[in-house]
């Protein structure tokens, strides 16, 4: 299995449509196999290719702080599952998923002067 975690500086990063990159860990049973990081594209995620890319790499599951519900619809209907309200270190919100500790916060982030979500 293969998740996600828009990311910078090693931390979730609050908004996953601008974040530095995707820190992608492939898990075995409740182990951390592999670690890799995938640049986010320019701009505001949702409106990018980034689900797709990460659905062509075998991601199933984005763990996440905020999101809009659009980016949330744009990455579900690429077969990737998705949990808000995560925040902290990557790899300790990675192991806490594999723990099964973790819950989506169902809070869509939903100021965006930007516009994209």
């Amino acid at each position: 299995m293969k998740i996600a975690l828009p990311s910078r500086q090693n931390r979730i990063d609050d908004h996953f449509g601008h974040c530095e990159y995707f820190t992608v860990f492939t898990i075995e049973g409740k182990e951390i196999i592999s670690e890799e990081t995938i640049t986010s594209p320019e701009g505001c995620g949702c409106k990018s290719n980034i689900a797709q890319q990460l659905a062509q790499m075998n991601v199933t599951m984005m763990l996440a702080g905020n999101m809009g519900e659009g980016a949330v619809n744009v990455l579900n209907r690429s077969g990737i599952k998705v949990i808000r309200g995560c925040s902290g270190d990557v790899r300790e919100v990675a192991l806490a998923y594999i723990n099964g500790t973790l819950i989506d916060s169902g809070v869509a982030c939903a100021a965006h002067e930007h516009g994209c979500h």
